[in-house]
């Protein structure tokens, strides 16, 4: 309840007599149901889950607490009966999830009703984590770290990128996780230098680099590590390269403490890359928040003015790209706890040829 009463407060502040919510993470991390294509309404007095008939009985048994409301044909004449028997009449959404149409629907067809944008009163809520939040993304956490160790041997020449993503996730499976939080990143030689190098059907050749980075999804909560491994031998370029890459991220995390905002801890790990001469290659941001989702608030780059709070959990993965070279980025999940932070990603970081 404490999540309701928290959300509850911040509704009563915006002048808001209920808040809908479609958004999958968000009515999950409120309710525990996690079917999608529902929606969540939630009053200064009941919380509904409004659903149809693929999800009424799977909502009953993980959300007890709320009341179900199943539809049919067009979700809008819920919206509307709702609205009106619980005499609701300034109501939230969240318009970065709420597409056009779906505003375009709301405003014209549900009547005597005032929709007002609530954008991030969930997500706010979702930053610091609770201990049972965390025993979970702690929990996916391990089972990365498992499932990367076991795998490094089946890495070698004449390996392709997809062999190597699809031996992870089949592992993290066996190991207890649900699925991958993402979309596995394998990327060898020089494809290293696309951030995103989604694993391809190239071969992993003698001398590449590596860059691995994957997470376990475990129920409803996600991990995240990313390391780069060489191939029979690590040349002296990437050698230099992953020197630099791993004292900025040991020293970004580090800076994870509380009252450290995202821009500061972003320009400890983009300070020490420009130093060394890379900064034109260290395009993205240091680190992102995790949790329901794989990429939430807080945000670790140069433009994030939030201050890191106890129980936060962000990732920190610096890199350098070089077009046509390839690429180094290594990333650990930590936690923000006061002036100590608690790094959950246990894989070494030592450069390690396999």
């Amino acid at each position: 309840m404490r999540k309701i009463n928290e959300l509850r407060a911040s509704m009563e502040a915006r002048g808001l007599d209920a808040l809908l919510i479609e958004k999958r993470e968000n009515y999950f991390y409120l309710t525990g149901m996690t079917g999608e294509d529902s929606f969540c309404v939630v009053t200064q007095a009941d919380v509904f889950l409004i659903v149809d008939f693929r999800f009424t009985t799977q909502a009953t048994a993980e959300a007890p607490d709320c009341n179900v409301m199943e539809y049919s044909g067009d979700v809008l004449t819920t919206f509307q009966v709702l609205f009106h028997d619980k005499k609701l009449a300034r109501i939230g959404y969240d318009a970065d999830n709420t597409t056009c149409a779906r505003f375009a629907d709301l405003t014209q067809k549900v009547f005597n009703v005032t929709f007002l944008d609530a954008t991030g009163l969930v997500e706010t809520l979702r930053m610091c984590k609770e201990e049972s939040e965390i025993k979970l993304i702690n929990r996916a956490v391990e089972i990365a770290d498992a499932a990367f160790q076991s795998v490094l041997p089946f890495i070698r020449p004449g390996v392709t990128e997809l062999d190597v993503a699809a031996e992870l996730e089949y592992r993290m499976r066996k190991l207890g996780a649900t699925g991958p939080s993402f979309k596995t990143i394998v990327a060898s030689g020089a494809r290293g230098a696309l951030p995103h190098g989604m694993a391809s059907d190239k071969r992993i050749k003698f001398g590449d680099a590596v860059t691995i980075d994957f997470g376990a999804y475990v129920q409803g909560y996600c991990s995240d590590m990313t390391r780069t491994i060489f191939v029979g031998k690590a040349k002296p370029q990437f050698e230099k390269l992953y020197a630099i890459v791993l004292e900025a991220q040991q020293a970004a995390l580090h800076g994870c403490i509380a009252g450290a905002t995202g821009r500061q801890v972003d320009a400890i790990a983009r300070g020490i890359i420009t130093q060394a001469g890379y900064g034109a290659n260290f395009g993205h941001g240091t680190g992102h928040g995790l949790g329901c989702e794989i990429h939430e608030h807080p945000r670790i780059n140069a433009r994030n003015e939030t201050p890191l709070e106890e129980g936060m959990v962000v990732t920190i993965e610096p890199g350098i790209y070089l077009p046509g070279v390839g690429g180094i980025r290594i990333e650990d999940v930590v936690i923000v706890h006061g002036q100590k932070p608690l790094v959950l990603t246990q894989t070494s970081k030592e450069l390690f040829v396999v």
